[in-house]
């Protein structure tokens, strides 16, 4: 059973942090680039990342009960990643991601980006990308150390 709940605990660390990954770091930046309507690219991005939010937050949660089953002794640091990743990821969907929809609710139909709103909208997008950014590398970080604990 431990070998079986430790892959199962990997397998659930690749879907986070690779939907993390691929989300944030490939598929949004190529809707910039392929769609011709930035709203339209914006509007598409938004609901994926709201998809990985959500996986992430089944992931995390599946993993600290695997980890629970497992009885892993001596991996706080495990437990402690995958707390600050699911709380960054709560900051960023039920936190800033509000701001963000009131921003663009606010000026609708016209485009946040051609508004007086602009410059809000950008500060808030900014944080959004770095606390996107932060959750990305702590998944890399946990991606290492649950090899390491693995071993």
């Amino acid at each position: 059973m431990r070998g079986f709940s430790r892959d199962l605990q990997t397998l659930t660390v690749t879907l986070w942090v690779g939907s993390l990954w691929t989300t944030g770091l490939l598929i949004a930046p190529a809707l910039f680039r392929i769609l011709p309507d930035r709203m339209l690219a914006g509007a598409v991005a938004g609901r994926l990342f709201t998809v990985a939010a959500y996986v992430g937050l089944a992931c995390a949660a599946c993993f600290v009960l695997l980890h629970l089953i497992r009885g892993h002794p001596g991996s706080r640091l495990l437990l402690g990643l995958t707390a600050a990743m699911a709380a960054l990821t709560v900051i960023g969907e039920f936190g800033i991601q509000p701001i963000l929809a009131g921003l663009k609710a606010a000026v609708a139909p016209a485009d946040v980006m051609q508004s007086a709103l602009r410059g809000r909208f950008v500060g808030w997008h900014g944080v959004a990308s770095g606390v996107y950014l932060l959750n990305c590398v702590l998944g890399g970080a946990l991606v290492v150390l649950l090899r390491r604990h693995a071993v």
